[in-house]
Order: structure tokens, then C-alpha cells, then sequence
């Protein structure tokens, strides 16, 4: 049995919707990240869910599309967290409401 494209649509949309729900509705920046992660994760797995329905050869641009999302998301969380360490040694808090008095 071979799994249809519309179910991986499905499943990247509800890991999409997790994603942007945890980034907006947490206030920690790692919960923050991880959400904005799962999000891109999602956008792959939708990329992959469409190239998986075009023909062969033109289905080689939809799997090499998200191995450049993942290489910007890894260096987006590496920047990210870089960021967050900094912040954290000077403000001793994970909590985004804090990093607002920071504002020059």
C-alpha cells in the first residue's frame, strides 16, 4: 500500500500548526525555537509530500529544496541559540517578557 501525497499534506500541516502555536503561546526561547524548527520541519515534509506527485525528473527539485531549508534552519538554531547563550549568562532568564528591557 503506498501512502497518498494528501496524507503527508495532512501531517505537515498539523506539525505546522504545532509549531507556530508553541512559538506564539510560549514565553521560554527554547520552546520558541524548537517551535520555529518544527514549522520548517513541516514545510519540508509538505515539499517532499508535493514531489513525491510530480514526475521523476521533475521531482528531484522538490527533495533538493528542503535539504537547503535544513541547512538555513541549522544555522539559524546554532546563531539562534549563540544568542540566547549570551543573553542568558547576562540576564540569568529564558523568559522572552525579560529581554524586552533590553531595548536601547
Amino acid at each position: 500500500m503506498e501512502l497518498q501525497a494528501s496524507y503527508i499534506q495532512i501531517v505537515a500541516l498539523l506539525l505546522f500548526a504545532i509549531g507556530i502555536s508553541v512559538t506564539l503561546t510560549r514565553r521560554n526561547v527554547f520552546f520558541v525555537l524548537m517551535g520555529v524548527e518544527l514549522a520548517l520541519n513541516a514545510v519540508n515534509l509538505s515539499f517532499i509530500g508535493f514531489a513525491k506527485t510530480l514526475p521523476a525528473t521533475a521531482s528531484v527539485a522538490g527533495q533538493i529544496l528542503p535539504l537547503f531549508t535544513i541547512a538555513v534552519a541549522a544555522a539559524e538554531a546554532c546563531i539562534g541559540l549563540a544568542i540566547v547563550i549570551m543573553i542568558f549568562k547576562s540576564q540569568e532568564s529564558a523568559d522572552i517578557d525579560n529581554y524586552s528591557n533590553m531595548k536601547g
